[in-house]
């Protein structure tokens, strides 16, 4: 299936015990494995780690990763060490001297600090690294770091069929940029699949919004891939998967779905969007 080509596999779980709806905890070896075979038989390209998710890049790179399009990410030097010695790491974790992607986790970070763009634009010019960009968190980044003249090569935001806040950054991005676009968080974190009853207090602005989308949609989780890869503007979708049946259980789940109208008409709170503003329990 065409669609295949713009999914992308998260690697968090590989590396942390990750998610409000994850009851299964970090994924072993023996499923990343499974888990990578598959993409290479099914045309799934397209790994997203990073320095901070525990494990994850070491598990990794147990397998043989040259079929794949790698993309890490970089937290700030000031919370961990250099940018150069967190690429060393990660490379090295990974068995591999290049990576397609190189992403800033903390975008704030390098726009307040341009020595930082300049070091990965070099790592960029060296060959180390294919594209450069950042991992988004609000739509005010985007629009700081292209005033600051940080044009980016690729970027990843969140984006689901409730989160649309960054579309019209998104589109703006590819016409005038032709920049590669990724989203993530298109199960928003499992939130889509847990009983609305049973969530606390804090979301009730979207427990009608929840339920109401879970009984008019029967196959939930394509409906949710296919209202995001179905965007023209974005070129991968990040999921992450704990094991292989629940990955193929993802993709087959795209052949019986139809994507979804959004008339959402109320305005979702920014905390309920954001899963690290959630309360912790």
């Amino acid at each position: 299936m065409e669609l295949y080509k713009k999914i992308g596999i998260g690697t968090v779980q590989f590396g942390l015990n990750y998610g409000i709806s994850n009851t299964l905890g970090q994924t072993n070896s023996e499923e990343v494995a499974n888990i990578l075979s598959y993409c290479k038989t099914n045309g799934i390209t397209i790994l997203d780690t990073a320095y901070g998710y525990g494990d994850s890049e070491k598990v990794l790179g147990q397998n043989v990763l040259k079929e794949f399009k790698i993309i890490s990410k970089f937290l700030s030097p000031k919370d961990t060490i250099s940018i150069a010695e967190q690429f060393k790491i990660s490379t090295e974790r990974l068995k591999t001297k290049k990576l397609y992607g190189y992403l800033a986790h903390r975008p704030m970070d390098v726009y307040e600090n341009p020595s930082q763009w300049e070091e990965i634009k070099n790592m960029k010019s060296n060959g180390f690294v294919e594209k450069i960009g950042f991992s988004f968190n609000t739509p005010k980044e985007i629009d700081l770091v292209l005033e600051a003249a940080m044009i980016p090569d690729l970027v990843q935001v969140p984006f689901n069929f409730f989160d649309n806040r960054f579309e019209e950054k998104l589109i703006f991005l590819k016409e005038n940029y032709n920049c590669e676009i990724h989203t993530r968080s298109v199960f928003l974190q499992g939130l889509f699949f847990t009983n609305p009853d049973k969530l606390p207090d804090f979301f009730n602005p979207i427990k009608a919004l929840l339920k109401d989308f879970k009984e008019t949609h029967a196959n939930l989780t394509g409906s949710l891939l296919k209202y995001a890869l179905s965007k023209p503007f974005i070129d991968c979708v990040i999921i992450g998967v704990n094991n292989i049946k629940q990955l193929k259980e993802n993709m087959n789940s795209l052949e019986e779905s139809v994507i979804p109208k959004r008339n959402i008409e109320q305005i979702i709170p920014n905390e309920i969007l954001i899963p690290s503003h959630w309360p912790q329990s």
